[in-house]
């Protein structure tokens, strides 16, 4: 049964993903692949702002905070809910 994506932007904190396609303006998509968001890399959502701009991401080991309009480009396969962001966070 194939899985369908959703934006980046429909998830809610906590939720874990991985990224499918990036299609936002070439400029925009460029600087987010720069920024680690690349096809295959898992994501979590650990914060949104309450007016629901901007949104916190962990991605490769480091928080990432995009835009709306930009998260709402991504499209992803959910992968799971897990605990709240801070309660994920290995420590050493």
């Amino acid at each position: 049964m194939p899985h369908e994506t959703i934006s980046l932007s429909d998830l809610v904190p906590g939720s874990s993903c991985i990224i499918q396609k990036v299609g936002c303006e070439r400029a925009v998509t460029r600087r987010l692949m720069e920024m680690g968001l690349l096809p295959g890399t898992r994501v979590t959502v650990t914060r949104v702002a309450p007016l629901g701009d901007p949104i916190e991401l962990r991605v490769r080991g480091y928080a990432l905070s995009i835009r709306h309009a930009e998260a709402a480009s991504v499209e992803v396969l959910e992968t799971a809910v897990s605990v709240p962001a801070f309660a994920s966070v290995a420590t050493k």
